[in-house]
Formats: C-alpha cells, structure tokens, sequence
C-alpha cells in the first residue's frame, strides 16, 4: 500500500482510482510496473519508475468505488481493469485482477471487461476466466512483432507468444484479441515482421491495431537510449497512425489470407469477439467499417440509431451533466464535458459524441493529424459547428 505522503505526491491522473477511457469505465489502484516498455504512457505523469506494484486502496474498496461511479451502469457500461499503470497478469497483480472479476460475475453484471496484458497467461488463469458466467471477458495481448529489447524487454523471452497460444488453446467464452500496437515506422513496418504478426493473429478473435503515442516524455526518453523515434518533434494527444501506414498494414492483413477480421478500434474488436455490436458506435463513422467482416457491418447498422435531442436530453439528465450539444449525422458535438463524461455518454447511446475542441477529421480515424491532410469540407462545416455553439452562448448570457 503505497503511504498517503507519495499518493499526495502523485500526478492527479495516476492517483484516479476510477476513471472513464473511450474503451470503458477504468480502474486502477495498482500502480507500478517492471515491464519497462520504452514508449510506455506512464512516462507522461512521471511513473515509469516505479517498477514495483502499489495498492492506491484496499481491493474491496476500489471495486465499491467502481460500482458506486457515477456513470456505472450495470450490463451497459464497458469495464476496463488496470489498464493505466500495471499489468493485471503480473504475479503480484494478478489476484486482485481475479478478485474483481469475481466481484463483477458473482453479481451477475454482464458488461464488457476489458483485460490489456503482454505478461504470462497460463493455463489454470484461462480456466479461471472461462468459470466466469456472466461478465464478458476480452483479453487484449499487446503484440506488435517489435523485437529490439531497448524498446521492449520482454519480445526475447516470447512470453506474450506463449500466451496468446496457451489461452487460445483453453478458451471457450473468453473473448481474445491481438493488440498489435504500436505500429511504427521502422520499428515493425517491415514486411516479414507484418506477416509473422499476422500468422500468430490466426488463433484469436480479432486483431486490433493502433500506432504510437508519440509525446515528448517518452520520446526523450528512446532517444536516450539511442533508439530513432520517427515523427521528429510533432507530438499529439492522440495516436500517430499516418495514412500510408494504415494502408499498409491492411494491405498486409490482406495478402495474408487468414480469417481473423481487423480493426482499426477497440471497442469493435472487442463487440465482434462477443458477437454483439460495437458499444463505441463507430458506425456513425462509416469509413472505418470497409475492412469490417459482413456479419459485425449488419450487427452493428441493426444496432444504430441517431439520438433526438430528447435522448440528449435524458441522458445528460440522468447522468447530471450540462453541455450545449448540435446532433449532426453520425456523431454530436458538445462543448465542455471534457473527456471522461463525453464517454460515458457515447456508451449509453452507443453513438458518437464529440468534442469541440478535440474535432475528429474524416480519414484520419480518430488519430493525430500527423500524416492525414484535414477535409476542407470537413474543417469549413467545423466552422460551422463552433458558430452554432458561440450564438448558443450569447443567446444563453443574454
């Protein structure tokens, strides 16, 4: 248990237990990781040091935190565990993982319940995930066929291969999918890495990909190592997956020839591991869709529906937020809600809700600019949008 004085310390964001990611509601009260991933996210609030796992609170208390959240919402609400800072398979993680998973089952929720992990995964783990009755269970096994041990230590040892194919061999109603990120240029781009990739991608139910956090923090760090980190210094908050490397990587997933579908987020990889549709309602943005399988396109357009502003309404009412809001085609803009609330909408609609001053840009799927040329049609109806919101607020001062 890490000592009130350092949790004091903390940035704010590794000291949120509870927290709300586009993939789900997040809990994390371990913090601490040996794994040593160069590029890892926790190099962005100051953490990649501490390699040891720390309790933020007791387990009991962090599970009655989660089901107490504000936005928690039993069967609807996607779950994510320790996905911020640990590794929920690493051995002093790993019984707090189960005894969350049990806390969820034992009380017959069946919500979406996202487990990330490149660690060891054995066969008594899956026969514990596969007693689980009622929560769906996604393992998502970060793989990205990297293979330089300064980025990341753990590729020598195979382990992460090991696991993928042991859980694949024991898994009934657990849900897998291949996390194959980061995707970087130079890195893992080549075409015999690709095809390795892809040939382990066999045995899971879908293959998941997604590029790099390219933020000063963690690039400063590789290039202390001595590692060429592409991208120069055009940081984002989101992930750089340029349009060519998308292309290429499906071009890739193409020539394959396997069965197992790709996709470019993680809510749809997860929906179709389950057979249901995608709660992020990424139909609204039907570009993504073209390399979807038939099956998950029908599931998904049954499930769709554009809300009214009454569903706005009622949503924003029931959660007790406020926010101006424009409903355009296959998305809503507010305004303010910042990025955990905006989520906890989109999941009880199931459709998109964006954010002003975060705008999404046509082909560039959600990820940084960098590499993708913005629409102008796209950016002049943005224009649009933001004046729609300023005459709101004038109206409402007056």
């Amino acid at each position: 248990m890490l000592s009130d004085h350092v949790k004091a310390a903390l940035d704010p964001y590794m000291a949120q237990i509870v927290g709300y990611r586009k993939s789900g509601l997040s809990l994390n009260h371990i913090i601490g990781c040996p794994l040593d991933c160069a590029y890892c996210v926790r190099h962005f609030w100051g953490n990649f040091e501490v390699k040891v796992p720390h309790l933020l609170c007791s387990t009991d208390e962090a599970i009655d935190r989660l089901l107490n959240h504000e936005a928690f919402q039993p069967h609807t609400t996607p779950i994510q565990l320790l996905n911020k800072a640990t590794d929920g398979f690493v051995p002093a993680v790993k019984p707090h993982l189960f005894q969350i998973l049990r806390a969820l089952d034992e009380r017959g929720y069946t919500n979406h319940v996202l487990v990330i992990t490149r660690f060891h995964v054995t066969e008594q783990d899956m026969a514990e995930l596969e007693q689980l009755k009622h929560v769906r269970v996604t393992l998502l096994f970060t793989y990205s066929g990297i293979t330089d041990d300064r980025i990341e230590p753990i590729a020598k040892s195979e382990t992460t291969i090991k696991s993928i194919r042991t859980a694949a061999a024991h898994k009934k109603r657990t849900g897998m999918v291949l996390y194959w990120r980061p995707i970087v240029p130079g890195w893992n781009d080549q075409p015999e890495t690709m095809a390795a990739v892809l040939d382990l991608g066999r045995t899971v139910d879908a293959i998941v990909f997604t590029g790099l956090y390219h933020k000063q923090e963690n690039a400063e760090y590789m290039r202390g190592l001595g590692i060429e980190v592409p991208y120069g210094d055009d940081f984002h908050r989101r992930k750089t997956m340029p349009f060519d490397l998308d292309a290429h990587v499906v071009a890739a997933w193409r020539a394959s020839g396997i069965d197992t579908p790709l996709f470019r987020k993680t809510s749809c990889g997860v929906a179709h591991a389950h057979g249901t549709a995608d709660y992020n309602g990424h139909w609204g943005i039907r570009e993504l869709c073209d390399i979807c399988p038939v099956k998950q396109q029908q599931l998904c357009a049954d499930d769709y529906r554009e809300p009214t502003a009454e569903d706005m309404d009622a949503v924003l009412s029931q959660l007790g937020y406020e926010t101006d809001f424009v409903i355009e085609p296959g998305h809503v803009w507010t305004h303010g809600l910042g990025e955990q609330r905006r989520y906890a909408i989109q999941h009880t609609l199931r459709h998109q809700i964006w954010e002003l001053d975060q705008p999404h840009y046509l082909g560039a799927h959600g990820r940084s600019l960098n590499g993708h040329t913005a629409n102008p049609e796209q950016v002049s109806a943005l224009a649009d949008v933001r004046e729609q919101f300023e005459r709101a607020a004038r109206y409402e001062d007056d």
